[in-house]
């Protein structure tokens, strides 16, 4: 959430759809399945490319509305979108190219969070694990926390009176 444009729920929906980052290679795999890898739509002289309409278009949307945020806004988003103009691009070309690179940046984020995640572990320290506590590295269990010996035996249940 801290990305200009990305509130709570395009973060939850970022962090559903994409599940582990890190499944993708690089940035550009990423930009592919989402949506906005740009499509060559070029004929004869002129070049072009165009917006995917393929990829995953929940996340394509969290994209869109985070530019639209940015566009909005005096942000880096909007200086970005105004050098495209002046470049030559139209709006449609110059709000495609913006939405890569947010794509591009969202990739970032989320490989860096992968990453400090990784090397802190899950309480949010170094060194730290799943079983340590505040008073010692192992806490022990009381008899009310510790799993039964066997497997849990069913009881017959009594049949419930049929209505004539």
């Amino acid at each position: 959430m801290d990305l200009h444009g990305i509130g709570p729920s395009g973060a939850a929906r970022l962090l559903v759809e994409v599940g582990d980052i890190t499944r993708f290679p690089n940035r550009a795999h990423f930009a592919s399945w989402n949506g906005t890898a740009p499509i060559d739509a070029s004929s004869g002289e002129q070049v072009r490319h165009r917006l995917s309409h393929a990829g995953n278009r929940q996340i394509n949307r969290v994209l869109h509305i985070m530019a639209t945020v940015q566009l909005r806004n005096p942000a880096q988003g909007r200086a970005y979108f105004d050098r495209k103009k002046v470049a030559g691009k139209t709006s449609m070309e110059a709000m495609r190219a913006l939405k890569r690179r947010l794509s591009d940046t969202v990739y970032r984020r989320m490989i860096d969070d992968a990453t400090t995640t990784t090397v802190t572990g899950p309480g949010g320290q170094r060194g730290t694990t799943t079983d340590s506590s505040v008073t010692s590295s192992h806490p022990q269990a009381g008899s009310s926390e510790k799993s039964l010996p066997g497997p849990a035996t069913s009881q017959p249940r009594t049949p419930l009176p049929t209505s004539a």
